[in-house]
């Protein structure tokens, strides 16, 4: 079935309700996935209510709702089969209201996410064009390309007006201090979280009142360049685009403001920001700065401590681990799969990546390893997760070192 076919059948089922009950993951990719589809349903008349998770299990859907899962559920075999999924992993789940880019042959890794995927569903309910920016949140929050279904969403939002491409820093932040002083994706070692370090680079470039850019580009560069893989340093200047419809215009800002909210327990209020409240602006901010510097917190912590011989690190907040991993894969010290660990009552939460340069598919790999632990995982060739019970968490290192080591 072509991804269009399996679009319009998702939307015409949706047409079919008189309320829907969405479930979203709490990332970047799904909160906007979920708030395309609710913009496409208050338009077409169609009640629903928005909820942001982690994770599901299929117990929690009972047969009485219609359910709707953006950027979750599709490596869920136990779903009731009536379920509306929305996603971009690897398809498991073979209920019939299942749109997936990987179901029709494209590259969900790299060149179509959730927020896309409802996009295109999102334009089978009306005309919603104008949603187009918030379908690039997935890109960029996903670390995807733009190719295939990502460029032809991209160049539809740029034809209206709705995107506009450039070149510039992608670090999320309010002024130049900001950006730098909360990066974590990437991470810069001796810069992020260290203000009286980014306002010396700065006076050494000309103060912000005459600041040069070029200058402090360098400096700061050369500052990171120690530890910091080439992943890390390529992604603080490149690519960048102005979202004209959303409440914040740069997408890397606003895709960071809403993966911060979503992770440190506040995806209603991510998901206001996508459902264009802007009087919530501000308060994004302000929780997406609180959440990275405890993110820069959690990874200085970690890097500090005697290195994991097997790879696997842990964390004391469970809302940290996704970010601190993702820091780890970036930094050089990493060349093998990097796991981060975070307790959560008697459930182990695990985040797995591949640092660049190297190749496994994580997904597969954390799958089978969490399932043979009494848990369950999956994800992305280079991004995975999992949650396992703690009791089992030495059998889950074991394992991970075992399918991993080189």
């Amino acid at each position: 079935m072509s991804l269009e076919t399996a679009a319009n059948h998702v939307a015409e089922q949706i047409k079919r309700q008189e309320f829907v009950e969405v479930i979203a993951h709490y990332d970047a990719d799904g909160i906007a996935a979920g708030s395309i589809l609710c913009h496409a349903m208050v338009r077409s008349g169609i009640r629903f209510r928005l909820r942001i998770r982690q994770e599901i299990t299929a117990a929690e859907l009972t047969a009485d709702h219609a359910y709707l899962l953006c950027d979750l559920g599709a490596g869920m075999e136990d779903l009731p089969k009536n379920t509306m999924v929305v996603d971009h992993h690897p398809a498991h789940f073979t209920g019939e209201f299942h749109v997936n880019p990987r179901l029709a042959g494209i590259d969900g890794e790299h060149e179509l996410s959730a927020s896309g995927t409802a996009y295109f569903v999102a334009q089978h309910l009306g005309d919603n064009r104008d949603l187009a920016g918030l379908a690039m949140l997935g890109v960029v929050g996903d670390g995807q390309v733009l190719s295939g279904k990502n460029l032809e969403i991209s160049n539809e939002g740029v034809g209206n007006g709705i995107i506009a491409p450039n070149r510039g820093l992608r670090l999320a932040g309010r002024n130049m201090a900001e950006r730098f002083i909360m990066a974590i994706n990437p991470y810069l070692d001796s810069i992020s979280g260290n203000e009286n370090e980014v306002n010396a680079i700065i006076t050494q470039a000309g103060g912000c009142d005459a600041l040069r850019i070029d200058r402090f580009l360098s400096l700061a560069v050369l500052r990171v360049i120690p530890r910091s893989g080439a992943g890390c340093i390529e992604g603080i200047y490149g690519d960048t685009y102005a979202l004209d419809r959303e409440v914040i215009s740069d997408a890397h800002a606003m895709a960071s403001v809403i993966e911060a909210c979503g992770k440190s327990g506040h995806g209603d209020l991510g998901a206001a920001l996508c459902l264009r409240c802007s009087r919530d602006a501000e308060t994004g901010w302000k929780t997406a700065k609180v959440h990275r510097l405890n993110v820069i917190a959690a990874i200085r912590a970690t890097v500090t401590a005697p290195p994991a011989q097997d790879g696997v690190y842990e964390v004391e907040n469970a809302a940290l681990a996704s970010d601190v991993a993702d820091a780890l894969a970036c930094m050089s010290i990493h060349t093998t799969p990097v796991a981060v660990v975070a307790r959560r009552g008697d459930a182990c939460r695990i985040s797995a990546r591949c640092p660049q340069g190297t190749d496994a598919d994580l997904g597969t790999v954390v799958r089978g390893i969490a399932r043979s632990c009494g848990g369950s995982g999956g994800g992305h060739r280079l991004r995975a997760g999992a949650t396992i019970p703690c009791t089992r968490l030495d059998a889950f290192r074991q394992a991970w070192h075992e399918a991993v080591a080189v």
